[in-house]
């Protein structure tokens, strides 16, 4: 039987950067992230949060941060300057349960992904499942996209792996959540600030 991770975060969203879920979106808690965030010196301000849920447990909550209101996929996207993801883990989740749902996610979507993403998809996913300790409840992952640098996923305040310096990289780890095939609708609705 899938753990409750497993199902509830079908990659690695975190990813984090990043791990989407196919649970179900609800209002997301002040106190787990911000109305705002700095990211590579600009203000950027919340676009759309959500809790991740599988059954009755709160796996994580999530949140966009822009610099102004996006309320389309391919507008965000498309948004000049710094981004930010940020997922809050509401749940302990081993190393183990977190590589399985990555290499679950990688295996169904790979095929539609560009080799240089998958393999710097794969890299990340690796990165974060070999944590000493796993995910814990409380744990913040950051993935950042800044111009000139790259994406930056961080663990707690703390880089994962180099920047990857691809855009089609970070718009690949947006899409888990707010692409045609995100795993969750109502979280995509929230993250886009619309519920």
């Amino acid at each position: 039987m899938p753990t409750p991770f497993k199902t509830a975060l079908a990659i690695a969203s975190c990813v984090a950067s990043c791990l989407p879920s196919l649970g179900r979106a609800a209002e997301a808690e002040p106190a787990l992230i911000g109305a705002s965030a700095q990211v590579a010196g600009q203000q950027l301000q919340l676009n759309g949060a959500g809790i991740s849920k599988r059954l009755l447990f709160k796996v994580y909550t999530v949140g966009l941060y822009l610099r102004d209101q996006r309320r389309t996929t391919e507008a965000v996207l498309s948004s000049d300057g710094p981004r930010r993801l940020v997922i809050r883990l509401m749940r302990d989740i081993s190393a183990k349960e977190f590589e399985e749902a990555v290499l679950d996610k990688l295996a169904k979507d790979i095929a539609q992904m560009d080799a240089r993403v998958a393999e710097q998809m794969n890299g990340l996913s690796q990165a974060l499942a070999h944590l000493p300790s796993g995910l814990r409840s409380g744990d913040l992952l950051t993935l950042d996209w800044i111009p000139g640098t790259g994406t930056v996923v961080e663990h707690n305040r703390r880089r994962v792996v180099q920047p990857m310096q691809d855009i089609a990289f970070y718009n690949t780890l947006l899409n888990f959540w707010l692409g045609e095939q995100a795993d969750d609708p109502q979280l995509k609705t929230a993250l886009l600030g619309l519920s």
